[in-house]
């Protein structure tokens, strides 16, 4: 049987409609969870059932050394404006080969919060932004 090494999370891609960003240096957050809804049942009183209840997504949290590029802050001041822009995107895993090997879409994200770098005279990192994504659902495809 051959070896299968998991895939390294350094691989990868953000694709948003219509928005073209170069490398970002954190992508996380996201996923999705049920809520559980106990109920117990009248003629058992002993044994509560766990049902399914609403789906949620948790944002997407982006992290990128800043560019001359603005059009993440300019899609966030939409949402400052309130009117905030819904597009859909899409968080791409690469193997060791650059082959595209699972894709998570996200749908229905708008901008919901953007961080500005911490700046300090006497340091010497790069100058990071944060862009927050709020979005309605989450899939996962593999390749």
């Amino acid at each position: 049987m051959a070896r299968v090494d998991p895939y390294q999370s350094f691989r990868f891609r953000l694709e948003i409609d219509g928005i073209i960003q170069g490398g970002f240096s954190e992508c996380s957050g996201f996923g999705s969870s049920v809520e559980v809804v106990e109920y117990r049942e009248g003629g058992d009183p002993m044994t509560v059932r766990k049902l399914p209840g609403k789906a949620t997504y948790p944002d997407i949290t982006l992290k990128w050394g800043i560019t001359d590029s603005h059009e993440l802050y300019d899609w966030h001041a939409t949402a400052l404006a309130g009117n905030p822009q819904r597009k859909n995107g899409s968080i791409v895993l690469f193997d060791h080969a650059n082959n595209e090997k699972v894709r998570w879409n996200f749908f229905q994200a708008w901008a919901s919060k953007y961080d500005g770098p911490s700046l300090n005279a006497t340091g010497n990192e790069i100058a990071i932004d944060s862009l927050t994504l709020s979005y309605e659902r989450l899939e996962r495809a593999s390749q």
